[in-house]
């Protein structure tokens, strides 16, 4: 086959979105490699963090109005492209689709990771929210199959956007390979220094916003003294984060770290004691997998997806309690044994993400379409 993606987030974005992107064409590569895969490119400039193999091209705007108008050429422009390449079928990456892909002829899937704008509308501006919406809508009904990250962005696409559930498949994302990778005693060391890193730390991954909820792990440390590092693009949130760390004297409780690379920071999983994710609301969390590939404990939000995440050895507790949370952290830090077991039944749990059942199952929806 020969299947198109929307590729603006494999090539601009650090984040899930973009990891997700590059993941699934990766696996896809290398477990499906006699399809041909089109990456549509909005604009030259370019994340440099897929590597693209033979199967792979990249196809940027070819005409002045696509180029000057990068946007509207993603949205429509892009469609004559599409029909050139003669592409069986279009894969919107994140929640998108090209309009009038089936008036031309051009079968199409979206994967939607969440629905946070419509659970969450506080969190979103007026306007944000209605783009999203007409977005996600117009796609989810006219794709010929709506891929959900989670069972429970599944619930969420049904409740929401009115998709009959038969025209739904949930497929599970992985995570990078730098997470699979055993980092060796030197490698941990050498991260150690270099980052200054202490011997015992808890670890904190992702964009520092309010629906992450670091604060409530920050708040804990008044009564723990293994610190916590943070990793992740800093939002005004972080104001927030920065004055109570101030107030309560914690400075020298909390690291802040940007701009790793994926070999860094699945060495910094490695090293962690723990890994403590509190989200209030996420499509899946794919840091909750990357720590249990690491064999690092998890504790996580004891409701929407982080349990069908995280599995039954995983420890849970409401993001917004306190004591629960710091009850949770003294327990694992106690026990060596519990931290070992914990990391041990998360790492087998972790398989049902592997990349090879993930792209047997995406590589069967197209074909069925």
């Amino acid at each position: 086959m020969k299947i198109g993606f929307d590729a603006k987030r494999i090539f601009h974005n650090t984040t899930g979105l973009g990891n997700y992107s590059r993941d699934l064409v990766r696996i896809l590569d290398r477990y499906c490699p006699s399809n041909s895969y089109y990456l549509y490119n909005p604009k030259p400039k370019k994340v440099k963090r897929l590597k693209l193999e033979s199967s792979m091209t990249e196809v940027l705007p070819n005409t002045w109005f696509g180029k000057k108008l990068s946007s509207l050429w993603r949205q429509k422009g892009v469609i004559t492209q599409i029909k050139s390449d003669n592409i069986d079928i279009f894969h919107g990456l994140s929640g998108e689709i090209p309009r009038k892909l089936r008036e031309n002829g051009i079968k199409s899937v979206v994967t939607i990771h969440d629905l946070i704008f419509m659970r969450y509308p506080e969190w979103y501006s007026y306007f944000d929210r209605k783009i999203h919406f007409s977005k996600f809508k117009y796609a989810a009904e006219n794709a010929d199959c709506v891929i959900a990250i989670s069972e429970q962005t599944k619930m969420d696409i049904i409740t929401y956007l009115k998709i009959p559930e038969s025209k739904i498949k949930v497929v599970y994302q992985g995570c990078h390979n730098a997470f699979k990778v055993e980092r060796t005693n030197e490698e941990k060391e050498s991260l150690k220094k270099k980052l200054k890193l202490p011997e015992r730390f808890l670890l904190n991954v992702g964009t520092i916003e309010k629906r992450k909820n670091a604060l409530t792990i920050i708040k804990t440390l008044k009564n723990i003294n293994v610190p916590l590092v943070i990793v992740g693009r800093k939002t005004k949130y972080f104001q927030e984060i920065e004055q109570y760390i101030s107030q309560n004297n914690l400075e020298k409780k909390v690291i802040f770290l940007e701009g790793l690379t994926m070999e860094q920071l699945s060495t910094l999983y490695q090293l962690a004691e723990i890994f403590i994710y509190p989200s209030v609301f996420e499509g899946f969390g794919i840091p909750i997998i990357e720590a249990l590939f690491s064999k690092t404990p998890v504790i996580t939000t004891d409701s929407g997806v982080f349990p069908e995440a995280g599995g039954k050895y995983s420890r849970y507790v409401n993001p917004t309690d306190v004591t629960a949370m710091e009850n949770e952290i003294k327990l694992l830090l106690s026990s060596s044994e519990l931290r070992a077991e914990i990391a041990g039944e998360g790492f087998k749990y972790a398989q049902k993400f592997n990349d090879k059942d993930i792209a047997t199952s995406m590589n069967r929806i197209y074909s069925n379409i």
